[in-house]
């Protein structure tokens, strides 16, 4: 069975890339100069690109975030941000909305099992256009700071009071015209939970990602992704309980002009458990995780 699915996986990685070298070869037969430019915030899958948008632009977003797979039993979990965003000058952008979640659960060691849909909690955004993009300089950096409440657990779905503050730099390269970029996240993630039992849990994500994207159509981007991602069990960093690498593909459609879509899927292909000799590492981050997104422009 082990070898059909790998044999699967194969097989579709195969034809995904010869889907890509087909609409690579068509795509640079047209002129890429005469193509609109791209907002590069959203191209990347996970990693998130440094576009902020125009002045005055206004922008509602679905975005769907799936993870899957512990050590045994099932586990699937989602968030969903209703997210609301506008800019209201060419170098700040402002977001805010509601969270979402479901979690189902089963014979998952040291997690409740449990099949809810929730009312997690809120979230707010702020962008900051630290480097601009010019003709001379392909470089583009945004710096994002993020605070989130959940009413939610993100892994275990129990109640909690979870605040956590997450800070990134956003970064990406045009390394040809209107055709290839390249994307960095810098990310670090400090959060502060207080469980139904008044017990106080402090921790904190730190890592990074690199990204390559092609724009194989004048509304279509293929790109791949690769993140590093350590956790620890205090906010300075100083508790170190292991570490994990994701890579996967992402997928970018524009339908028109004010609406487009983002997809993207993860898999952990290394990972360590402090004090733990199996492989990976499924205690602090999930085996998959995929993400959804549809945006409209107004």
């Amino acid at each position: 069975m082990r070898r059909a699915i790998q044999s699967g996986r194969f097989t579709a990685i195969a034809f995904c890339a010869s889907a890509c070298l087909w609409q690579g070869g068509a795509a640079y037969a047209e002129d890429a100069s005469s193509w609109r430019e791209l907002e590069t915030k959203y191209i990347f899958g996970f990693t998130t690109g440094s576009g902020i948008g125009l002045e005055g632009e206004k922008e509602f977003t679905v975005d769907t975030v799936g993870r899957f797979g512990k050590r045994d039993g099932h586990y699937a979990a989602t968030e969903t941000k209703y997210e609301f965003e506008f800019t209201p000058s060419q170098f700040v952008q402002i977001e805010f909305g509601a969270l979402g979640s479901t979690h189902n659960i089963g014979a998952v060691t040291d997690l409740d099992g449990r099949n809810q849909a929730a009312f997690a909690g809120g979230f707010a955004e702020f962008r900051y256009l630290a480097l601009e993009r010019t003709s001379n300089n392909p470089l583009s950096v945004t710096v994002a700071f993020e605070p989130n409440v959940r009413l939610v657990d993100e892994t275990s779905g129990e109640r909690v009071h979870n605040y956590e503050f997450e800070t990134t730099i956003n970064a990406d390269l045009e390394l040809m015209r209107n055709r290839l970029y390249a994307g960095f996240n810098l990310l670090y993630e400090p959060e502060v939970t207080k469980t139904m039992f008044d017990d106080t849990r402090r921790e904190a994500t730190f890592g990074g990602s690199a990204a390559l994207s092609v724009r194989v159509l004048s509304n279509v981007v293929l790109g791949g992704e690769v993140w590093y991602l350590r956790h620890y069990d205090a906010i300075g960093l100083t508790a170190f309980t292991g570490d994990a690498v994701l890579v996967g593909p992402s997928l970018y459609i524009q339908f028109t002009p004010k609406m487009f879509m983002t997809a993207a899927w993860n898999e952990q292909v290394w990972g360590r458990e402090i004090g733990n000799p199996v492989s990976l590492n499924l205690a602090e981050f999930q085996r998959h995780r995929a993400r959804l997104k549809f945006a409209w422009e107004f």
